[in-house]
């Protein structure tokens, strides 16, 4: 039984933001100030298992950061955008190039370049150390804080309700 009060069988897609989603909002930096993101690996067990079933996954980060396009790719993410200013064209972009409708697209996200993306789209998500405008309109407040599982709190949400989760050989492996 899923935590979140939606359809999860509707959900094609899911949106993400990186820093204070995918990464904790804390960023070390290195000597040169170019930020340092940490990963977790649950969730990008849970990303790349996603895109194997089928599920459209996309981030869309104001970040520049070729990390960030090397981490997401190799669990599969084709649909990597950076340095986005204003989310919302880029998010409303590519659901009409993946023909997606609303109802169809869950996306997280923990701060306010994210808000008008998250009321757009049927399900909205937030970490549980979002900023309060994020989590006054997420339908879905995650337990986890960013960068410490919240694409793997959806995702495993979500692929357990449409199926797929222990579905086949393809949920043991990398």
């Amino acid at each position: 039984m899923s935590a979140i009060n939606y359809d999860l069988k509707k959900i094609k897609a899911v949106v993400m933001d990186v820093d204070g989603v995918l990464s904790p909002s804390l960023i070390p930096t290195s000597p040169e100030g170019e930020p340092l993101r940490m990963v977790n690996v649950k969730d990008g067990y849970a990303i790349q298992l996603a895109v194997k079933r089928g599920i459209r996954i996309a981030i869309i980060t104001g970040a520049v950061s070729r990390g960030v396009d090397v981490r997401y790719r190799s669990l599969g993410v084709n649909d990597v955008y950076m340095g986005a200013g204003k989310k919302i064209g880029i998010l409303t972009g590519w659901m009409a190039d993946n023909s997606l409708q609303p109802e169809d697209v869950a996306y997280v996200g923990d701060d306010v370049p994210d808000y008008e993306a998250m009321r757009y789209v049927g399900l909205s998500v937030a970490p549980a150390d979002a900023c309060r405008d994020i989590l006054d309109i997420a339908d879905y407040i995650s337990p986890y804080a960013g960068g410490h599982g919240v694409a793997r709190d959806l995702i495993e949400q979500l692929l357990r309700a449409q199926g797929l989760w222990l579905k086949d050989e393809k949920a043991f492996g990398w």
